[in-house]
């Protein structure tokens, strides 16, 4: 139960981390959060309970596969908001769209042999 109370807490340290930077320079804010932290986190993680390499490389690879579909998302969001959209409106319709692009990589990929 320590070890969970840990994991919650230094992955909550990050975000609070990322948060506080972004309040005092948007650009460098946004340098820590595109960090691969919580993916190495994540690996660190899940090394430590399994320390099965296979796993840690799916996850690993599943990784790569699924950013790409959330970039997009950082250019529908901010523009929707420069155009006057509510930022819940723009942020709902940005995870949409990222969801809807996540169900099309999965698509695709599997189409080429990739299992995500």
């Amino acid at each position: 139960m320590l070890y969970a109370i840990v994991k919650a807490a230094v992955s909550g340290i990050l975000v609070m981390i990322v948060s506080e930077t972004a309040k005092r320079s948007p650009a460098f804010g946004a340098l820590v959060a595109s960090l691969p932290l919580v993916s190495l986190l994540a690996i660190v993680w899940l090394w430590r309970e399994t320390g099965d390499t296979l796993r840690i490389a799916d996850h690993a690879e599943a990784t790569f596969w699924y950013v790409l579909p959330s970039l997009p998302m950082f250019l529908i969001f901010p523009a929707m908001l420069r155009h006057g959209v509510g930022f819940w409106i723009a942020l709902g319709v940005g995870c949409a769209i990222t969801v809807l692009f996540y169900l099309a990589t999965i698509w695709i990929a599997s189409r080429f042999g990739i299992a995500l």
